[in-house]
């Protein structure tokens, strides 16, 4: 998650979500619910294996994935192998920025309604004082094992899934800001929603869904009270990730997080557990932001709820 720059943020339940039929768009009216389709319970220890290769990446190229790095361009290398073996049709798109090359990495699932287009993201690029496992090996592995359920099951959306890896998220949204910019009017109006996914496995973790879209903020809400779990508004990153240049042209947005460098109060301790008076991830942006910094059962359920998301808002 970029630092400094200030829109907001069961199990395999199968019940209703809110989604248009028609016309495109993820809105917050209220049309007749639709079933949706039963979404796959991501196995945590896939999410994992993703997460050990982008800390074996860091390790072997100076310890971290950073933009213009060549720890960057192998986790791109490595997702990129993943979707394309699993039939993904995949794009790279390369930018400029502080001088050097930066990439995205954009999947799209065959099939769908390519007018209705439920898209789903990450930043794929850590800071440069460490390898960036929780920020943001963790959304980007989820959205990943993500898509390759999908193949796995080759699922047949309704709607035309697409997924991305964002390049200079913590440059300031480069790379998602670039994607965005350069789609044309008639392209962006095709993109229901655009789910976002930055830190969802830190170590001290709350639960917390963008209060954006209340289509997609009711899909996640749902997910978590199937598990007997109360979330909260995500605040701490409003406009500091890569939903913001999607919600700045006026595409619905929403996703998840687990904090940053927040600390986690009394009430949010008793509710969620972990410690209260320390922060969400107390290795944010920083060197020990290893594979160790990351909570498993938290990972679990967002990744879960992440799945849950993509089946609900796409069939």
């Amino acid at each position: 998650m970029k630092l400094s720059i200030p829109g907001r943020a069961s199990t395999a339940l199968v019940v209703a979500a809110a989604t248009l039929l028609t016309g495109g768009a993820i809105t917050g009216a209220a049309p007749a619910p639709v079933a949706a389709a039963a979404a796959p319970d991501l196995p945590v220890a896939n999410v994992k294996a993703h997460l050990a290769q982008l800390q074996s990446i860091a390790t072997a190229n100076g310890g971290n994935r950073a933009h213009g790095r060549t720890g960057y361009k192998a986790s791109l290398d490595y997702v990129k192998a993943k979707l394309d073996a699993a039939g993904f049709t995949t794009t790279v798109q390369q930018f400029t920025s502080s001088s050097r090359t930066g990439y995205n990495l954009i999947a799209d699932w065959p099939g769908g309604n390519t007018n209705q287009v439920v898209m789903s993201g990450s930043h794929l690029d850590s800071v440069t004082a460490g390898p960036g496992i929780n920020d943001n090996g963790s959304g980007s592995a989820a959205v990943l094992e993500t898509a390759l359920a999908v193949a796995r099951t080759n699922y047949q959306p309704t709607k035309h899934l697409r997924f991305a890896w964002w390049g200079a998220e913590e440059l300031g949204m480069v790379g998602s800001r670039y994607y965005v910019n350069s789609l044309s009017t008639a392209n962006r109006s095709t993109i229901s929603g655009y789910l976002n996914f930055d830190m969802i496995g830190s170590p001290n973790p709350g639960y917390f869904v963008y209060d954006d879209d209340p289509t997609i903020e009711k899909t996640f809400k749902t997910y978590f009270t199937g598990l007997g779990i109360a979330t909260e508004p995500e605040t701490e990153g409003d406009g500091r990730s890569d939903h913001a240049p999607f919600k700045n042209v006026g595409i619905p947005v929403g996703g998840l997080f687990s904090g940053a460098d927040y600390i986690k109060t009394a009430a949010q301790a008793a509710k969620w557990g972990g410690t209260s008076g320390k922060a969400f991830d107390a290795c944010y942006h920083s060197s020990c932001d290893t594979s160790s910094n990351i909570n498993d059962t938290a990972l679990d359920r967002n990744a879960d709820a992440l799945a849950y998301a993509v089946w609900s808002l796409s069939s």
